[in-house]
């Protein structure tokens, strides 16, 4: 009974709970609709008042221009307000443009004060309200810019709109309500138009204006008109004008306008009249010092990263190349400055490739992010950077190294040279510049004689252009070599630097350098870095020198200068091993020691080829040949690094002896030295007197490296079939070995031929008549590899460019096939530099674009270019225009751009041409033969930032006109410096026309793609 009581008890308690819960869920359910209601009406509200509000601007813009510009200001300015109120970006867009229409017509009526927009300004009540409404209408156009992009016509309609807007309200002199009475307003309105343009600023205006120009600029073609890019580079310069170039302003500029890839290239060639701003407003000297504070530098590059770091780096180059007084003004600043930009690129300047690694066209390898979308760009970049090795820059920044005078004729030709300028001195002029050619040879030779403080300013001025140059070398990778030719291209800059070198400490700069091999001061690192400038230029100079330019017209150098400086030299890669420093190098001090060896054994090339050193030079007479031998036993690492990079130290028969010594240890750990325990293992093999060759190779080209290492005897067969008597012990090897050599290197065999004069032995052309002619070199290499192992004596001479060829020295970039050309034919190469030399008609020598080689007694035509038997060589088609890539003069391709430019260009099309390849729309004032560089024209298969040079692939296709893909895509380029025009192979005259005419129209003149 008590149970069901409770039991009742309990449901009613929970039913009375459960009701309360439902009339609380009702009420929360009555209220949420009320707020529904609430939000729905509001919205419905907010959008009905939007819709009559946009009717009633429609209405207000659907009037008749006429109407419209006569309205007053204060009408425009309270429907701008509504517009501004009710603005969306997608909804509102062409309201916004009839209102930038609107403002912009009212401010251009005459004589009707109340019309213009800007007289709103001069309400009290509405000031403050009229500046806060251009500030926004001002900000919604700047966010459009960053939206539109310029290569789109309909675009580019309404970037000019937005533009006029802001160039119209940031700056107030040519609004007309200051005209005449209202030039008391001026200070005002100035001050109005500086508050503006810094709310844009908090904003990102600059932000705006870089990806703007980016758009436009960073590709191909530009896609900015002259003047969409006259106003935008007004509008950033106002800015900074009107804060009195600030710092803050000079961080926004270069940050977001000056790193904008080539825009000094872009302005020069399509703006002139901003680069009159740019030199008025004197640009370069305020960024220049500006950057020249550590911590300023610092903080511009670490925003940029090192791709937009490049770009502010080519544009501040060409800036300065274009600004030659204040260059000259603050030419340590700028040293300083480039110096710090290029040092920050290249701590992410990376040898190889790698998972946290990206390629860059200039800076190869590099661990920071690569902005892939600036490569249609990088070539206009390149050139930028490319006017620091420039003949002005290198001049003026060298002044005070090419001031020195050497010779007095050098003086009184340069002099002349400067006077003369009539057409009829020419035939002077010529022996004048022959004979300052020659004055190399007879000037005084330059020794170390010191003299000169190394804390002086003008040392100290030369170090740090040094460190630039040589820091230019290390970041900019993919371009190293057009820096080297740049440097040496001035003939005097190597010798006046030299002598310059010469002058350094009291006892000169040679034993000067190997002192600061031991410190690790600032100052040593600076005068190592001109040593290294030194090097590395003084090498590229000499590999592309020829024989007669060394060692007979001195070219640069006496040659009792090169055994100085080699003697030095050697002097200071010993003494970088000996004492240890190379083998814990790293850095700067790794990159010295390649710099300083690889000038060394370019000049010891040179001397193995031609003498030019005193006997014994390139030997160290204070090393002692045992301590080389008891550092090798200890396995010192010295030693083995002597032996690896410098082996001309040693004696050759101490060097003989050393390898002796190795094999010897060698063959007792191959179990190869018989002992009183054991005997190696012998290999017996039967030779046939008359067919020595054919049985030797039969038997033994099969066999296994350390077999052939072994002991081998050998037994003759006489020609009756019966054994030879008598035991080898080593004797009738020799004899075997000997004789197979003599068989496989006589001429008549053809597997080897001789060099006419020395009789040099090289691998024949026409060995290919055997049959298995690679396997019979495979084994004649294994029977010279065993003589050498044994220590037997053969008479191979060897012509010295097949030696090279073996070594691998071909696969070197300073590899030089020319300099090997008279080991294999002394009196062709004779030939071909007498004609290289030749100042007269080369059409008397009665020669042919073609040669002649006698191949198995039969005489064979080999055409240089097809037809080539039949041209004749003409001092035209010898100078004026070099082909390389397989192009040749009477390439198809090259006989349509003759006639191309002859008959269906303009003259002004003409000077187009000549601009884009020459950067100069007149011809040179002499002729194209006075051109320096000659113009040339290069066959090219990819585009400049995947170009790496001709390969022997590239050639051929080129001269047969073989493609890889049809280039129709590509733009012809240029490398103006170079005086370098580089065509892709077209297929059809037609499209070479259109490319052609499209390229030189684009008025930048350098490199598109």
């Amino acid at each position: 009974m008590f149970s069901m009581i409770q039991t009742s008890k309990t449901e009613f308690l929970d039913m009375a709970r459960a009701a309360r819960e439902e009339r609380k869920g009702q009420k929360e359910r009555e209220r949420a609709t009320i707020v529904i209601q609430a939000v729905v009406r509001r919205y419905l509200c907010r959008c009905r008042l939007l819709r009559e509000i946009r009717l009633e601007i429609d209405d207000f813009f659907d009037v008749g221009e006429s109407i419209s510009s006569k309205r007053s200001a204060l009408v425009v300015f309270k429907i701008a307000r509504k517009l501004l109120f009710v603005f969306h970006v997608k909804e509102d867009k062409e309201r916004l443009q009839k209102l930038c229409n609107c403002v912009l017509n009212s401010m251009e009526v005459e004589n009707e004060p109340k019309v213009w927009y800007v007289s709103i300004a001069l309400s009290k009540d509405l000031t403050l309200l009229w500046i806060k409404q251009v500030k926004d209408l001002l900000w919604i156009c700047c966010v459009f810019l960053k939206q539109l992009k310029p290569d789109i016509l309909q675009d580019a309609k309404f970037i000019t709109l937005y533009l006029t807007v802001l160039i119209t309200f940031t700056d107030a002199s040519n609004w007309k309500i200051l005209k005449g009475k209202g030039e008391a307003l001026r200070p005002a309105m100035n001050h109005i138009c500086a508050n503006i343009m810094g709310h844009l600023n908090q904003k990102g205006y600059y932000t705006v204006l870089q990806i703007l120009l980016t758009n436009g600029l960073a590709r191909s073609k530009p896609s900015l008109s002259k003047a969409t890019l006259t106003a935008i580079f007004t509008l950033a310069l106002r800015p900074m004008i009107a804060a009195h170039f600030s710092d803050n302003l000079l961080r926004s500029f270069l940050l977001h306008i000056m790193s904008v890839p080539a825009l000094v290239t872009h302005l020069s060639a399509i703006v002139p009249e901003c680069m009159s701003m740019v030199h008025s407003h004197e640009l370069l000297r305020k960024f220049i010092l500006f950057l020249s504070r550590d911590e300023q530098c610092d903080d511009i590059c670490v925003c940029l990263e090192g791709s937009h770091t490049l770009c502010l780096l080519g544009n501040l180059i060409y800036l300065a190349y274009l600004s030659e007084k204040v260059l000259e003004e603050e030419t340590s600043h700028f040293i300083s400055v480039l110096t710090a930009m290029l040092s920050y690129c290249q701590k992410y300047v990376s040898q190889k490739k790698s998972n946290l690694t990206h390629w860059h066209p200039v800076l190869g390898w590099f661990s920071q992010t690569v902005d892939y979308g600036m490569n249609e760009a990088m070539p206009l970049i390149t050139r930028q950077l490319q006017y620091l090795w420039s003949v002005r820059v290198i001049r003026m920044l060298f002044q005070e190294v090419l001031s020195k005078k050497l010779t007095e004729l050098q003086d009184m030709v340069y002099s002349y040279a400067q006077s003369s300028s009539s057409s009829n001195n020419i035939q002077v002029k010529n022996l004048f510049k022959r004979a300052f050619q020659k004055s190399a040879s007879m000037r005084n030779i330059l020794k170390p004689v010191g003299g000169k403080r190394v804390d002086s300013p003008e040392v100290q001025k030369v170090c740090s252009i040094c460190v630039l140059y040589q820091t230019a070398l290390t970041t900019l990778t993919q371009i190293r070599l057009q820096i080297l030719t740049g440097l040496t291209y001035l003939d005097d800059l190597l010798p006046k630097l030299w002598a310059f070198i010469c002058e350094l400490g009291p006892q000169g700069g040679l034993k000067l350098f190997l002192e600061c091999l031991n410190n690790d001061t600032e100052e040593s690192k600076r005068l190592l870095a001109m040593l290294m400038l030194f090097c590395d230029c003084s090498r590229h100079l000499i590999t592309i020198l020829d024989e007669i330019e060394v060692y007979e017209e001195q070219v640069s150098f006496k040659l009792e200068e090169l055994v100085t400086i080699s003697s030095f030299l050697n002097s200071f890669v010993f003494k970088m091993i000996w004492d240890g420093i190379q083998e814990s190098a790293n850095g700067e001090q790794l990159e010295l020691f390649h710099a300083v060896h690889g000038w060394l054994m370019t000049l010891y090339e040179r001397d193995c080829r031609r003498r030019f050193a005193p006997d014994d030079h390139w030997l160290r007479k204070d090393l002692k040949p045992s301590l080389i031998f008891q550092d090798l036993d200890k396995g010192k690492k010295r030693a083995q690094l002597l032996l690896q990079y410098i082996p001309h130290t040693i004696p050759h028969k101490n060097r003989v002896l050393l390898f002796r010594n190795m094999v010897t240890k060698e063959k007792g750990t191959l179990g190869l030295v018989e002992t009183s325990s054991a005997s190696p293992h012998v290999i017996h093999v039967t030779i046939r007197r008359s067919r020595m060759l054919e049985d030797g190779y039969e038997q033994l080209r099969r066999l296994p490296v350390n077999t052939m290492k072994g002991v081998i005897r050998v037994k003759f067969m006489n020609d009756l079939g019966v054994d030879e008597a008598g035991i080898d012990q080593d004797g009738v090897f020799k004899e075997f070995l000997e004789e197979i050599i003599k068989k496989v290197f006589d001429p008549a065999l053809n597997l080897f031929k001789t060099t006419s004069g020395d009789e040099r032995l090289y691998p024949s052309p026409t060995s290919y008549i055997h049959e298995n002619h690679l396997q019979l070199f495979e084994f004649v290499g294994k029977m010279l590899g065993k003589a050498v192992y044994e220590g037997i004596v053969v008479d191979v001479p060897f012509a010295s460019f097949f030696l090279s060829q073996v070594l691998g020295h071909h696969h070197s970039a300073l590899y030089s096939s020319i300099d090997e050309l008279p080991s294999l034919d002394a009196e062709f190469y004779k030939n071909l530099t007498s004609i290289k030399r030749y100042d007269g008609d080369i059409g008397d020598l009665g020669l042919t674009l073609s040669y002649d080689e006698d191949v198995m007694g039969q005489l064979v035509c080999h055409e240089l270019i097809p037809g080539g038997k039949t041209i004749g060589v003409t001092n035209e088609n010898k100078k004026h225009t070099v082909y390389y890539g397989g192009f040749h003069g009477s390439h198809r391709v090259i006989a349509w751009l003759w006639d191309i430019l002859a008959h269906d260009f303009t003259a002004e099309e003409r000077a187009m041409f000549l601009k884009f390849v020459t950067s100069c729309s007149r011809p040179p004032l002499l002729g194209f033969a006075y051109l320096k560089p000659p113009f040339s024209i290069r066959c090219v298969e990819v585009s400049d930032d995947q170009d790496t040079g001709d390969t022997l692939g590239s050639v051929l296709r080129g001269f047969f006109t073989i493609r890889k893909k049809e280039p129709g895509g590509r733009l012809p380029t240029s490398s103006t410096c170079f005086n370098l025009l580089k065509l892709p192979n077209y297929s059809k005259k037609s499209i070479l026309r259109e490319k052609l005419r499209y390229a030189i129209s684009m008025n930048t003149g350098f490199e598109l793609s």
